[in-house]
């Protein structure tokens, strides 16, 4: 399962985690150790005593390393340079069990995005999971949800999980096909 060219983590503190595959938190004490399988999109797939976990990316500091950036907007944004880091965003958050974000997994089938009466921006994303039974999912649709509200001027986030169609390997992007082998 890991190899010594994983990077070795240790929590110096307290923090709750994710557990992959089943979605379920659980809280990793102080002074535990493991090795980070996945770094990317700014959070974390640690593998401890056999198991794998998920650190969120505001959590980084638990394992020595520094939370990502929150994302910025040009002064004067137009309504392109939105798009641009909603999709941005999008390609932030990782399947932590495939080192593939979810925009070339496939997983995203449209993204609207409007404005309010406020003149606040709504974006409204619809989704689906690699299977119906995906413990993950609610993490990633909460994900979605989470990196989508930091971007400037978006005032409302609506994520709707969908399985019609069903997810199949040829919605992934030629590149992400290519990478896991899957063309």
């Amino acid at each position: 399962m890991f190899s010594n060219s994983y990077t070795p983590a240790r929590f110096e503190r307290d923090c709750e985690v994710v557990m992959v595959p089943e979605g379920m938190a659980v809280e990793l004490p102080s002074g535990t150790t493991g090795y980070i399988t996945q770094s990317l999109g700014g959070s974390f797939t640690i593998y401890v005593d056999g198991r794998l976990f998920r650190l969120a990316g505001e959590d980084a500091d638990a394992i020595g390393k520094e939370p990502p950036p929150a994302p910025k907007l040009p002064e004067n944004a137009s309504d392109k340079d939105v798009e641009d880091l909603v999709w941005a965003q999008l390609r932030t958050i990782f399947d932590p069990e495939i080192p593939i974000n979810i925009v070339d997994l496939g997983l995203i089938y449209e993204c609207n995005i409007g404005r309010k009466e406020s003149g606040e921006r709504r974006v409204d994303v619809a989704m689906t999971l690699t299977a119906p039974g995906c413990g993950m999912g609610d993490i990633l649709v909460a994900d979605v949800r989470d990196r989508l509200r930091i971007i400037p001027t978006i005032g409302e986030v609506h994520v709707a999980l969908t399985f019609d169609p069903p997810w199949s390997q040829a919605m992934m992007s030629e590149a992400a096909r290519l990478e896991t082998g899957m063309f």
